[in-house]
């Protein structure tokens, strides 16, 4: 590796250098990790198991979306499941005096 000569350069010169030097050190951390994690998914299946298996972790579950409940009385693409924070044409719906029963598919 070559020698840098640090008093030669300017202020911008170190900022960047330091940017790339923890842009390379976080490179070089996240392959390593995954090094690791592979090695040691190899040998949990050598044993005829899954790494989550034994460490107790869940493997990444996928929610499914909710079923629709309401939908927008003059535009029929809007839905909402009742969870989360309602729509805004719920909040106006509301408002106009109507209930959620007038809206419920």
């Amino acid at each position: 590796m070559p020698e840098i000569d640090f008093n030669a350069l300017d202020l911008s010169e170190l900022k960047k250098l330091e940017k790339d030097v923890a842009k390379a050190i976080s490179s070089f951390e996240q392959r390593r990790k995954a090094e690791a994690l592979a090695a040691l998914e190899e040998r949990a299946k050598e044993f005829g198991f899954s790494l989550s298996e034994l460490t107790g972790l869940a493997s990444e579950k996928t929610r499914t979306p909710a079923v629709a409940k309401y939908r927008h009385p003059e535009n029929p693409a809007l839905t909402w499941s009742g969870r989360g924070r309602k729509p805004q044409w719920i909040i106006d719906a509301l408002s106009a005096g109507k209930s959620l029963g007038d809206l419920a598919i």
